[in-house]
């Protein structure tokens, strides 16, 4: 059972659904949605199309930068090497005339063969020059430098003013732009004293030290004077007793017979008596 107050809504309900029903707005609304899509992929692809065009302009610009940065590069490659083909041309020729000049019947002496490697070096001093290596020499009696010489072997050198210094240059130096690039090959002088060295003080331990020096007592040899006296009176001595009578070799002379020599005055007091006169038996 319906009430007065429920008829209004349920006549508004249906006024609301009749005007949904009757008339369809549906298709309208599609339009546009469709209208408005196509119009945005329509842009899209307008700006899709200019960032390929950008693109595609981008590429062309880095390929020819490229293409322009190889260039440069082979012109400065070629520039770089152009002063090294001057020199190789120059050495070419160099080496060619030399192996001529020495092929020929009268080669030239051995001695000119100094001056053509002193050729080539200048031109390999040369083409470095031009590509900015530097050549620097160092002269014998220099202070060495640890910066600019490079050491390769040590001389003793009895001069003290000479200690420290180049004594003899191996190779040459090299720098580009005031830097050292090789360092020159030196001989570097090293003091010595004079003479033989002093020897060594010996090692002193308790078993050597505490140890007394043995000394050996030997017989003094006589000299050439004293042997050659002693010589001499054997040699009286044994004259005197072979010219002696064999009677007073035996013991057996008698009054007449000669007396055996006495050496001293005082062996012939001995043999007198108190009163100076000698003892019987004896001859005067």
């Amino acid at each position: 059972m319906s009430t007065a107050r429920d008829e209004p809504a349920s006549r508004d309900a249906g006024e609301d659904a009749g005007g949904i029903s009757g008339g369809d707005p549906a298709p309208d609304f599609q339009a546009e949605i469709r209208d408005a899509l196509a119009g945005l992929a329509a842009r899209f692809d307008r700006e899709l199309a200019r960032e390929h065009e950008r693109a595609a302009h981008r590429e062309a610009v880095i390929d020819r930068l490229h293409e322009e940065n190889q260039r440069l590069r082979r012109g400065e490659l070629q520039a770089t090497l152009e002063p090294l083909r001057s020199a190789l041309y120059r050495l070419h020729d160099l080496a060619r005339g030399g192996s001529e000049r020495w092929a020929a019947p009268e080669p030239p002496k051995p001695a000119d063969a100094a001056s053509l490697l002193a050729a080539v070096a200048d031109e390999v001093a040369d083409a470095l020059a031009r590509t900015g290596v530097e050549r620097f020499t160092v002269e014998p009696g220099e202070a060495y430098d640890a910066t600019r010489h490079r050491p390769v072997a040590v001389e003793p050198v009895t001069d003290p003013a000479l200690a420290g210094t180049v004594v003899a240059v191996r190779t040459d130096g090299f720098e580009q732009d005031g830097r050292v690039v090789r360092k020159a090959e030196v001989s570097v002088g090293k003091a010595v004293p004079e003479g033989p060295p002093a020897p060594s003080p010996p090692i002193r331990t308790k078993a050597n030290s505490a140890a007394k020096p043995t000394v050996v007592e030997t017989a003094a040899k006589p000299t050439v004077a004293e042997a050659a006296a002693r010589a001499a009176v054997k040699a009286t001595a044994k004259s005197a007793a072979d010219s002696a009578p064999e009677s007073a070799k035996s013991g057996t002379a008698g009054r007449g017979a000669c007396e055996p020599l006495r050496e001293t005055e005082v062996e012939r007091d001995d043999e007198r008596g108190p009163d100076g006169r000698p003892p019987a038996g004896h001859g005067p």
